[in-house]
This record gives C-alpha cells, sequence and structure tokens, in this order.
C-alpha cells in the first residue's frame, strides 16, 4: 500500500504548490480534484496545461491514482444530468491524458440523491453508471464509485449489490470508511466487504454520529487507522491509502491545507510504521 492525499482539501492551492509540497512531505501520490471551485477545474485545463501536470509528476516523483470528478449519476433535470455527464466523461478523457506507464488513474465519484432514493433511483443509477463505465472502458479507465452517508449509495450491502449486479469489470469502489464509521458500522464489516472491490481509497477523521457527526483532519478524531491499515492488508487491498480533508474542516477560520497535509502525513506514516506495513 501507498499514502496519498487527495487535492480535494486544497480548493484554493495552485496544482504546482499541491504537487511540490505533498512531494517534500513524503507523500506518494495525489488525488487531483477537477470540479468547478477547484484550481484545477475540468474545462480551464487546455493541452499545454495537461502536458505542465505530467512534468510536475514527474518531477516530484508524485504517481496519480485517482481523479475526483463528482458529479450526481441520478440527476433528474434532463439539462443538469447532460452536464454532470459531460464533466465525467471529460474527466475520463482527462485521466487518459494523465496516463502514466500505461495506466490512467481511476476516476471517483458520488452517485447522489438520498437514502430513501435507493429503490426508486436504482435503475436510473445504473443507466447512467453503465453508460459512463462504458466510454471508461473504451479509454482503460476504471470508474470508483464512493459510496457517502447521506446519499442513495450508503452502506456496504448496496455498494457490493450495486457492483456485482452490474458486472463491469471496470466499476469499482473508491472505499471512503469515514462514511461507514460514522454510521457505526465497525472496520472489520466494511473492509471485509469493500477491500476486495476498491481501486481507491480515502480516509479521514471524525467523531460522533450521523447525522451529528463531525469530519476532522487525521489525528484529532477517534479512528483507529492501524486496526484499519491491517484490516485492508488482510484483506487484500495494496492501492493508495489517500487521506481527504472534509469541506467541514475547509469551512474553520483560518484553514491551513498545507498545514492539513502536513499534520495528516505524520499521523497515517506513523500508523502505516505501527502497522509493520511497507510503502510500496
Amino acid at each position: 500500500m501507498k499514502l496519498g492525499f487527495s487535492s480535494w482539501g486544497m480548493p484554493n492551492v495552485p496544482v504546482d504548490h499541491i504537487i511540490a509540497s505533498l512531494a517534500e512531505m513524503g507523500y506518494d501520490g495525489v488525488e487531483l480534484t477537477v470540479t468547478p471551485g477547484y484550481s484545477i477545474e475540468l474545462d480551464t485545463l487546455d493541452e499545454a496545461y495537461r502536458k505542465y501536470v505530467v512534468r510536475l509528476l514527474d518531477m516530484h516523483n508524485l504517481e496519480l491514482p485517482a481523479l475526483a470528478g463528482h458529479r450526481s449519476l441520478v440527476e433528474q433535470d434532463p439539462d443538469r444530468a447532460a452536464e454532470s455527464m459531460r464533466r465525467l466523461k471529460g474527466t475520463v478523457d482527462l485521466a487518459v491524458d494523465w496516463a502514466r506507464g500505461g495506466t490512467p488513474p481511476c476516476l471517483d465519484t458520488t452517485a447522489g440523491a438520498s437514502p430513501d432514493d435507493w429503490e426508486p433511483l436504482r435503475p436510473l443509477l445504473e443507466d447512467r453508471l453503465g453508460e459512463l463505465a462504458g466510454y471508461a472502458a473504451e479509454r482503460g479507465v476504471v470508474i470508483a464509485i464512493e459510496p457517502h452517508v447521506g446519499t442513495m449509495l450508503d452502506t456496504p450491502p448496496r455498494v457490493v449489490e450495486l457492483v456485482d449486479s452490474m458486472g463491469l469489470d471496470n466499476l469499482r469502489v473508491n472505499f471512503d470508511i469515514s462514511h461507514f464509521n460514522v454510521m457505526g458500522i465497525d472496520i472489520e464489516t466494511s473492509v471485509s466487504a469493500l477491500a476486495p472491490l476498491s481501486a481507491h481509497t480515502h480516509v479521514k477523521d471524525e467523531r460522533g454520529m450521523a447525522p451529528d457527526h463531525e469530519f476532522l483532519i487525521p489525528g484529532e478524531g477517534e479512528f483507529d487507522y492501524v486496526t484499519y491499515l491491517k484490516a485492508m492488508r488482510r484483506h487484500g487491498y495494496t492501492g493508495f491509502i489517500s487521506a481527504e480533508i472534509s469541506v467541514m474542516v475547509q469551512r474553520r477560520e483560518g484553514y491551513d491545507p498545507i498545514a492539513a497535509a502536513q499534520q495528516t502525513y505524520d499521523v497515517l506514516d506513523a500508523a502505516f510504521r505501527e502497522a509493520g506495513i511497507d510503502r510500496g
């Protein structure tokens, strides 16, 4: 396993500073976020800029395991639905442009909607997810669907049922265990179900139970990273453990994304060491 950081927590930081800072801290990779409102927003990335990002990654020896392109897959308004699909397919194309060593980063996206929408909107989710995954498969890109507390895809059984029923080779999971932790689902239950299906992961810290939970910077809360890492290894996961800083944290007065990334690195690097897991 390797240690990464998502630029989700760095919306206003220029890409050169993101990559250089994370490499200097010791991270092995970065998930770049290309959604609206971010410094690396999809529609602003011309061909020259895309090549520049690859040069930066090569210069700093930083891997790119995933792109965060989160859009709702069950939008009801036709125009907004079309825009979401346009952006998701555009992010697939970006993943191809940013492939290194012949392997594009996976595309992370949530499903959207709410838990009560699971049955009524599941056919629509499967239809649009199938369209996106088909487009991505033609280009060698994996779609990593992210279960998320408060959305229609919110429990391990739903995730397993969706992935298994669709049966697509390039449909995997972006496994953010924090969303299950705040629902009271224990580490072994979520890891045993989802580690075998995961192309990428997120971790963060948390306190309390949904809907009264709070997402935190690693080291501020209650999460047992050592137990989690050992469980991920035991269940066969060998990819990136990528930390994500929640919007809850970003809203704090005086939030410093670089300091948050450094604190996160210190906590997770120590957890890897205590778990006896070599990063590689």
